[in-house]
């Protein structure tokens, strides 16, 4: 799953019923504009008032995760997501994103939990495995540079991410 940016989510609003006649008529909304799931589709009313009970399309859209929208509905806890992922900086939220791909996180679930969950488990972007396994050995043990210059990052490495941690485009997390 790509990061995204929900702040820059956008939907094309049309109805079932203009499309049904060939027209792709509607609006594209920016999503940053609204609180909550009720002021979006206030304004989805606004752009379709010329039809008694329309039913929404969302022909396209941008920056949401497949998993949160479909043609005919976005789910609940969009704006609750949103909200919670703000709350993170730029590399957490890029970590937050690898983190729900390799774990198949559904995003559906309770956006507070979701995101104290993905922090409960981050522990830092680098380079590689072996650098997360440097680093662990040198703050957590006090070898000498002579003893750090036999061991075997690698080696060890392989060992923490067999058990403890997991990798993915950069970042670590811990096992739960």
């Amino acid at each position: 799953m790509k990061a995204m940016d929900l702040n820059k989510a956008r939907i094309y609003v049309g109805t079932y019923r203009k499309y049904n006649k060939g027209s792709l008529q509607g609006e594209w909304v920016d999503m940053a504009d609204f609180y909550d799931l009720e002021e979006f589709r206030e304004r989805c009313v606004e752009i379709h008032n010329d039809e008694k009970e329309p039913e929404y399309m969302f022909q396209d859209w941008e920056n949401i995760p497949e998993s949160l929208i479909d043609e005919g509905n976005l789910e609940k806890n969009f704006f609750e997501l949103r909200d919670e992922l703000d709350k993170l900086n730029d590399t957490e939220k890029e970590a937050f994103w690898a983190w729900a791909e390799g774990n198949n996180i559904k995003l559906t679930q309770d956006a507070y939990r979701l995101v104290k969950s993905f922090q409960s488990s981050y522990i830092g972007s680098y380079a590689s495995k072996e650098d997360f396994a440097e680093e662990l050995v040198r703050t957590e043990n006090d070898l000498s540079d002579f003893a750090l210059s036999y061991f075997d990052f690698s080696k060890y490495a392989d060992d923490l991410f067999d058990t403890d941690y997991w990798y993915k485009d950069g970042y670590v997390f811990r096992n739960e």
